[in-house]
């Protein structure tokens, strides 16, 4: 029987999985919403190399991801020194790290969902409403908002799920304490380094599989949710 159930460091692990990977994309949300508005609405200069900055995250080796978090933000790092002096505020080799590494990530995932949602709207609606006398931020909360909302949900799980499963970046930047930092990826890759952790590593195969594919679906059917609400049925259906 205790070969079927989670262990109490396995439960803790899980926890912070979700932990680490819910407060990165939490954290990435309004960094998201901004870049991914002046991606798609507006030309200035570097927007080229915005874009490609954007998505290093996702063709970088995360291991180097890691390392570059752990020169800016370690306790000897520019950011990291400031933090710790100013704030109190200590990102390396603790959780709120790991939130970090999955909140960077993920933020491309999220950008690119944002993005697609941004350029789908249509751009009369909101002239239209600036023409009866609606505020910009009347106009985003009231019009842009709702329509891009499958996306916003849409990314942000996405987000989250690449947090639950983020191992290279997590690992180099904040390493692997048990109870601290050792999310289900490094747990299960604990599991295989240690002699007789077959069993151990299978529960954790088999849970993080069903994670994954938990959140991939749930993204789905809030997002066909979310288009159905705003378009009805039928625009639901030819989409």
């Amino acid at each position: 029987m205790q070969d079927t159930l989670l262990t109490p460091a396995e439960a803790e692990a899980l926890w912070l999985s979700f932990k680490t990977g819910a407060v990165g994309a939490l954290i990435s949300l309004p960094f998201g919403l901004l870049t991914a508005w002046a991606l798609s609405r507006k030309n200035f200069p570097g927007k080229f190399a915005l874009d490609l900055l954007v998505h290093m995250p996702l063709v970088m080796p995360p291991v180097v991801t890691g390392y570059l978090l752990l020169l800016a933000f370690g306790s000897r790092g520019p950011v990291g020194a400031w933090l710790e002096e100013n704030l109190g505020i200590t990102l390396a080799f603790n959780w709120k790290g790991a939130a970090l590494a999955a909140a960077i990530m993920g933020f491309p995932l999220l950008v690119r969902a944002l993005r697609l949602s941004f350029d789908a709207v249509d751009r009369k609606l909101e002239q239209a409403a600036r023409t009866l006398g609606a505020t910009p931020w009347d106009v985003f909360r009231s019009v842009t908002l709702p329509i891009i909302m499958p996306g916003l949900i849409t990314g942000l799980l996405l987000a989250f799920a690449r947090g639950l499963g983020e191992f290279g970046a997590t690992i180099t930047f904040v390493a692997n304490i048990p109870g601290e930092t050792q999310t289900l990826p490094i747990a299960l890759y604990s599991a295989l380094q240690s002699p007789g952790g077959e069993i151990r590593a299978l529960r954790l195969l088999i849970l993080s599989i069903v994670l994954a594919l938990g959140a991939l679906a749930a993204s789905e059917i809030f997002a066909a949710r979310m288009r159905r609400r705003i378009f009805g049925p039928e625009k639901e259906g030819r989409t």
